[in-house]
């Protein structure tokens, strides 16, 4: 019996290597887009980083800002509304004691012309984009060196 599954389009990935420059400076390939776009990763002068880029941190809240946004135009699409721009924005923070430690606010601009039912049903379906649950239902991750 074969697999008849077709290939997925894109498999997400990423990699970090350090530059050599402070502590925690890192160059970003992302999806495979190496050398295209240079993104440095690095963590803030406060904390022993030189703020040369992103945070961890920031490049996750700005995953879970893309795929929301992504997926409610996705499906305002589906569905053939117009909704016009979709904004939204990320905070995270962590407070020691706290079950889970982390926290994620998401807050989403929307046309305010929209019919109230239409809003209504993207805030609920902000909670299906897949980084949301990746963030909400967990995941593995597995680690090995390499050879």
């Amino acid at each position: 019996m074969t697999d008849t599954a077709p290939a997925p389009a894109h498999l997400p990935h990423a990699s970090a290597t350090s530059t050599g420059a402070g502590t925690f400076q890192s160059r970003l390939a992302i999806g495979g887009r190496e050398n295209e776009d240079d993104i440095l990763a690095d963590e803030p002068v406060a904390l022993g980083g030189l703020g040369t880029g992103p945070t961890p941190y920031d490049l996750l809240c700005a995953a879970l800002a893309t795929c929301t946004t992504m997926t409610l135009r996705f499906y305002a699409g589906r569905k053939g509304w117009e909704i016009g721009e979709v904004q939204t924005h990320v905070r995270h923070a962590r407070a020691a004691g706290q079950t889970p430690p982390d926290q994620f606010d998401r807050v989403i601009t929307l046309d305010p012309t929209l019919d109230p039912a239409i809003r209504a049903e993207l805030l609920a379906i902000a909670n299906r984009c897949p980084v949301h649950k990746t963030l909400t239902q967990g995941a593995t991750v597995s680690t090995a060196l390499a050879d």
